[in-house]
């Protein structure tokens, strides 16, 4: 009976028998064919070709060794580099003890030697080389990343304390490898595309941990960590490694950001050093270049300035340390130019820093997800000093606020702005809200509609920043906006380039096409504003007008 059950166990597993000699080939055949789905290849190369059409389907292989061809040593070479055939037990024929050990280390599994055992000895041989490599399988499969190979975030850290431990922490370094704006990618590209991204990412990170020693993982959706040995030159061999990833993306252009904890002789914990390398890595803006950091000294200082700001940012907000600037826009398309509204900037005097440029403070309140507070109280004071000048002047300027990510995703958002409005004593539209390009293609149809209803409460949207993200033409005659505002990278060389000028004319006559006004922001020289005024740009702000400066010093442009 349990002859009967073993026999049925092993009929859906299928075997490939490689020997140049016939007999030997069916006298194996014959001992297992009972068990097995039995196929044979008569030399190295047309084993080969088999394996390739059908690797998923196969259990094991028993080789010989001595064959025309391609031999048995250069078939286990092969098999054991590819990732994918690797998996796949092999067993070796050989009837010499010395060919055992090299054997071992191409990556056989077991041997039966010639004249050939008893075949139940074989059959057990067989059976145990399977059953270990399925259950080799379970686990590798329970222990990586399905699409990278690479290690899961849990297994990877185990293993790494392990590695730690019974190498007497020898020096370690750590690295944080992510891939910027990957949601981009997938909306631009697609899934199947992103996908190959990580895939060929996650491949090349395997190579290198292979030749260097150490670990990887896929720790998120688009990041990946690296357990390395100690380089000395590890900014001269980061920056090396970061050019061959780069080449592996070509068209379209996909880059990345690494940032490093090289050892320093600290016996930092596995988990610090990777807390410094997301530190390091998180520090680099999300260019269009792929770029790399170290974390140091001064970056160790940098997170407890951060942190000293982060525990400030309450009382900051109720003591009125953060104050609103207002910059001047103007509109050009008369004789002479017309202030038409003012954009809010925030700037905070601290009383142990100083003024601290809003550089320092923003991207890290966002990072916290603590920005919709202080977004929340440029509103506030925004609003009411549009109402303090209605009562002083008799006029309204209107004052663009920037509304962030976070806010935009806020259910509550509609309500919030109209209760300031109401409290206030302005009207809609007289608070312009900026949202940036690039929120618009993190969840374009959820930012649609959020925008879609503000303007039916009475609000005014302006796109910030245009021209900086992956908005596509299409996207953009779908979206409900009042005006484009240019990004300053654009206006700064529009007088020496001539392929940045038409790359504004462009934008300009996008703005016309969807009939709304179009803001180049950052202008600073006349030429500047004379050349703008000539391509149809109808708004102009920037230092050619005024600096942002506080509200009461914004007055003499109303009065003027």
């Amino acid at each position: 009976m349990q002859e009967l059950l073993d026999r049925k166990k092993g009929l859906h597993r299928k075997i490939l028998i490689v020997d140049d000699e016939f007999i030997e080939r069916e006298m194996l055949g014959n001992m297992l064919d009972s068990f097995y789905e039995v196929v044979y290849a008569e030399d190295g190369e047309e084993a080969l070709e088999i394996i390739k059409k059908e690797k998923s389907k196969f259990s094991l292989i028993i080789l010989d060794l001595h064959m025309p061809k391609l031999d048995g040593y250069g078939l286990l070479e092969i098999l054991h580099s590819n990732a994918e055939l690797r998996r796949i037990p092999v067993i070796v024929l050989t009837s010499e003890k010395e060919a055992e050990v090299k054997s071992l280390k191409l990556g056989a599994s077991d041997f039966i030697t010639k004249p050939y055992e008893v075949p139940e000895v074989i059959q057990a041989r067989v059976m145990h080389s399977i059953e270990l490599a399925e259950r080799s399988v379970i686990i590798h499969e329970t222990e990586r990343d399905e699409l990278t190979g690479l290690f899961h975030r849990e297994f990877f850290f185990e293993y790494g304390r392990m590695l730690d431990e019974q190498n007497e922490n020898a020096p370690m370094d750590a690295v944080v490898i992510d891939v910027n704006r990957f949601h981009i990618i997938n909306e631009l590209y697609g899934r199947e595309f992103g996908d190959s991204v990580l895939k060929t990412l996650g491949e090349s990170i395997h190579r290198f941990v292979n030749k260097n020693g150490g670990l990887a993982c896929r720790s998120e959706s688009n990041c990946f960590y690296v357990y390395i040995p100690h380089q000395d030159n590890l900014c001269e061999f980061l920056p090396t490694q970061m050019e061959k990833l780069g080449k592996l993306f070509e068209e379209p252009k996909v880059t990345i950001r690494v940032g490093a904890y090289s050892d320093d002789g600290s016996n930092a914990d596995m988990e610090h050093r990777f807390d410094c390398a997301r530190l390091a890595c998180a520090r680099i803006s999300k260019s269009y270049e792929s770029s790399w950091g170290f974390y140091s000294a001064k970056l160790h200082d940098m997170e407890l300035h951060s942190e000293h700001l982060i525990h400030d940012m309450d009382k900051a907000l109720s003591e009125k340390q953060f104050k609103v600037f207002y910059q001047p826009k103007y509109n050009i398309e008369g004789d002479k130019p017309r202030l038409c509204s003012a954009e809010a900037l925030i700037r905070w005097f601290h009383p142990e820093y100083g003024m601290i440029s809003p550089g320092e403070f923003i991207s890290l309140f966002e990072e916290k997800g603590l920005i919709h507070k202080l977004d929340r109280y440029v509103w506030n004071e925004a609003a009411h000093q549009v109402k303090e000048w209605k009562e002083k002047y008799n006029v309204t300027v209107p004052v663009s606020v920037n509304v962030s990510r976070v806010d935009v995703f806020n259910p509550l958002l509609g309500d919030m702005l109209d209760g300031i409005i109401k409290d206030s004593g302005i009207n809609h539209e007289d608070l312009l809200l900026e949202i940036t390009e690039s929120a618009y293609t993190d969840n374009s149809q959820q930012i649609i509609d959020t925008v879609t209803a503000l303007r039916d409460r009475g609000f005014k949207i302006e796109m910030d920043d245009f021209g900086s993200g992956y908005s596509s033409l299409n996207m953009l005659t779908s979206l409900p906006i009042d005006a484009l505002k240019l990004d300053m990278k654009f206006i700064r060389n529009i007088c020496v380039n001539e392929k940045d000028s038409a790359l504004v004319e462009i934008m300009i006559r996008i703005s016309d096409l969807l009939e709304v006004p179009i803001i180049a922001e950052g202008v600073e020289t006349k030429e500047q504003a004379e050349l703008l005024k000539g391509i149809g740009c109808e708004i102009i702000q920037g230092y050619y007008f005024s600096k942002p400066v506080p509200g009461e010093e914004f007055e003499k442009f109303i009065e003027a």
